[in-house]
């Protein structure tokens, strides 16, 4: 693994393989997997429940999400949402991804907000994503 610049990176709990590529001011929580030859560029936040496959590029200031809003007003019904992404997945700059399953060989247009599954092979583009 490769960190940029160690003392702007929060990384705890996470496993991460080898060739991963970490860039500055990118947090990554407990319970992420990141798989090898992967690359996250800078301000990106990846929280927990989040797997992110082989090969794939995170451009810059990408936002995971791990929650939904939901009817209820109490907080204590809250449970966490799980995302996961396939191989070779690239996600443009300021995405934000809610908890969704991407398959494998997807691109992400920049800026794009992922509310729903998008199955492998697919191109999608714009709030919500299409």
């Amino acid at each position: 693994m490769t960190i940029s610049h160690p003392n702007l990176v929060n990384i705890y709990g996470s496993v991460i393989d080898e060739s991963v590529f970490v860039g500055p001011f990118v947090e990554i929580q407990r319970g992420v997997v990141i798989g090898k030859n992967t690359r996250i560029s800078s301000h990106s936040f990846i929280c927990e429940g989040v797997t992110i496959g082989e090969e794939c590029f995170i451009g810059h200031g990408v936002m995971f999400t791990n929650d939904l809003f939901s009817d209820s007003d109490s907080i204590k019904e809250w449970k966490m949402k799980r995302t996961c992404i396939g191989d070779r997945v690239r996600i443009g700059s300021n995405c934000t991804i809610l908890p969704v399953t991407i398959g494998d060989d997807v691109i992400i247009g920049a800026g794009s907000v992922v509310t729903k599954d998008v199955p492998s092979g697919s191109i999608v583009k714009g709030n919500p994503a299409r």
